[in-house]
């Protein structure tokens, strides 16, 4: 019992970790802090319900809301819907489309455009389980003229039940985001932000699923030469038919 509980808490560190490096990686830079809150519902659907020999098939919905500058602006929406062919039980390859409305704080709105594939993997342990989740989002932005960035994105994500009462789960998870070229209004290539969560999960079914924690989100700005670190409360609804 003892070794598995040092086993989750050093997991936990290791995914984290990337944040607080991500975080110190800059210490030169003005770092900008807030607060916020992110809400979303995530829903993933068999296509077998439209017929059983679709079973492989699957459709990825989200939406999202999120609200900044100390929960007194709304400032970014998101809503994506994929395509997706299960591999196995384990491995689900994805194409889809991301359309991210935003509006800063002293700043014109812009409408993020994005198309992406993605592959995932999810890994039963005995602890718990691992996702991997990897996107690699080509950016279609306002004022960038003819150009795309291009933008990988790798999430690490782990799940654990808690032994008294299942339902109950411990999560955590870290995505981190690189921009492969420089464009006009996508910023210079190099780090673009990280994203790292700790929380609870309750699963109420086996197609339902909330999730409430801290996500801290740390930005790099188009030159590398500010940041902004949002302190975030994330509530969660999953979906899954």
């Amino acid at each position: 019992m003892l070794k598995k509980k040092i086993k989750i808490v050093g997991m936990m560190a290791v995914i984290l970790c990337s944040a607080c490096m991500a975080m110190t990686a800059a210490a030169q830079d003005d770092l900008l802090q807030d607060a916020g809150s992110w809400l979303q519902v995530v829903g993933e659907v068999s296509l077998k319900a439209v017929d059983p020999g679709l079973g492989k098939g699957r459709i990825w919905l989200e939406g999202q809301s999120r609200w900044d500058d100390n929960w007194g602006h709304w400032y970014q929406g998101m809503a994506r819907a994929g395509v997706g062919y299960s591999l196995s039980d384990r491995a689900t390859i994805w194409a889809g489309y991301t359309f991210l409305p935003t509006q800063n704080v002293g700043k014109n709105y812009v409408a993020q455009q994005d198309v992406w594939p993605a592959f995932r993997y999810v890994l039963p342990t005995s602890i718990g389980t691992v996702t991997f989740r990897t996107m690699i989002e080509s950016n279609f932005l306002p004022g960038n003229g003819n150009d795309v960035r291009v933008r990988p994105r790798q999430m690490i994500r782990f799940m654990h039940p808690l032994e008294f009462e299942p339902r109950l789960s411990l999560i955590t998870w870290d995505e981190f985001f690189v921009r492969v070229n420089s464009t006009p209004a996508g910023g210079q290539s190099g780090f673009d932000q990280n994203r790292a969560f700790a929380g609870l999960g309750w699963t109420f079914n086996k197609n339902f699923r909330t999730e409430a924690g801290y996500l801290n989100q740390y930005l790099d700005d188009a030159t590398h030469t500010n940041s902004t670190m949002h302190h975030l409360i994330m509530g969660s609804l999953f979906i899954n038919f």
